[in-house]
């Protein structure tokens, strides 16, 4: 009888457990969008005849509420937690946390895909570029370069990456940049370097392409906490970090325009870094084609940057030391057009791409 009682009530609270969620996932307000996961959320699928009879409401319907149930942020956190600390798992949702700092697991990084990148860089050099431009090559390697080995964690070979990459580039002079980074250099919630560390990376660069920087530098502290893109992902309660930016006399006297909105914009973007994600501060995020041009430059020298994400904090480092830089990121434009907006002649070239890219080649156009 006890027994039965017993079952009697995991039933009924089972039910009433179920029908609550129902109902919350029903009536609370619903978001589009999750902040801390940086991605858009399944919406509710259209009810129609021919969705359900091919299955298609019902995916769509179990992608909304997977998105959308009740306290689903704390659940994450509770799974996190659980999965790290009872279960003792070296990730989680492809996240692992090693000193304090949170990486994803990027392996391998597949030959195919670098070729892939060799030869759309490769195409843009045959299509646009004469012997009057220098052509120079660099790769940054992501956080696991100096996180995974040590923490026991699956590891690339990255020196065989920038071997393989040097190689198959041969019509670029290689730039080598990763004995001058550590893990420091990083951000702990964020796959990005950090601005401030990273002055040796822009000199180095700026000397082997023939120029120099000059300007003196004053940092700024952004005046909010900084969640990076991983701290979400990863779902564990870890501190922010600090995030901070430099000014000189260089990025205060720029003109930045913006080619994919047409408009004006400044080098740091102060309405972003109050925004979703801070590290847009930088040139405004991910755009596809940006001119910085410099009136106090002592140097008639032009460079095109191709570029991924982390171009973006470096560049305002080159600033003092060229006329004009121009950014092109071939992910969202293809490289056919580029002779409709972008003037080569006697340009300096780099292509600055970190391995997160390069290890995904077919993002690129």
């Amino acid at each position: 009888m006890k027994r039965k009682k017993k079952n009697t009530m995991i039933c009924i609270l089972t039910v009433l457990l179920l029908t609550g969620g129902l109902l919350l996932s029903l009536f609370l307000p619903g978001s589009t969008y999750s902040d801390s996961e940086r991605r858009s959320l399944a919406v509710m699928p259209g009810l129609s005849w021919d969705g359900v009879w091919s299955g298609r409401f019902m995916s769509g319907f179990e992608a909304h509420v997977t998105d959308t149930f009740p306290f689903r942020n704390s659940l994450r956190s509770v799974k996190a937690l659980t999965a790290a600390g009872i279960f003792r798992r070296q990730d989680n949702n492809g996240m692992y946390v090693s000193q304090g700092y949170i990486s994803a697991m990027e392996y391998p990084v597949e030959a195919a895909s670098l070729r892939r990148c060799a030869e759309r860089f490769g195409y843009i050099c045959e299509t646009y570029l004469t012997e009057e431009n220098q052509v120079f090559l660099s790769v940054i390697p992501d956080k696991n370069a100096f996180l995974a080995q040590e923490s026991g964690h699956p590891a690339a070979d990255y020196g065989a990456i920038e071997k393989q990459m040097e190689d198959m580039a041969d019509y670029a002079q290689y730039i080598p940049v990763s004995d001058l980074l550590e893990k420091a250099d990083y951000y702990r919630t964020d796959p990005h370097w950090r601005q401030e560390r990273i002055l040796d990376v822009a000199e180095r660069l700026a000397g082997s392409m023939g120029t120099e920087l000059s300007d003196e530098w004053e940092m700024h502290t952004l005046e909010r906490d900084f969640y990076g893109a991983y701290y979400g992902q990863a779902a564990l309660p870890l501190p922010p970090d600090d995030l901070y930016y430099l000014t000189g006399a260089s990025t205060d006297g720029c003109q930045v325009y913006d080619w994919q909105n047409g408009k004006a914009m400044p080098v740091y973007d102060m309405e972003k870094a109050m925004g979703r994600d801070p590290y847009e501060m930088f040139l405004s995020g991910s755009l596809s084609l940006i001119t910085i041009e410099n009136p106090q430059a002592t140097r008639d020298k032009k460079l095109i940057l191709f570029r991924d994400s982390f171009g973006s904090a470096l560049a305002p480092l080159l600033i003092s030391g060229y006329r004009e830089i121009t950014l092109v990121d071939i992910r969202y434009i293809h490289p056919d057009h580029l002779g409709q907006f972008v003037d080569f002649e006697g340009c300096d070239v780099l292509f600055l791409y970190s391995t997160l890219v390069l290890g995904h080649g077919e993002m690129l156009k």
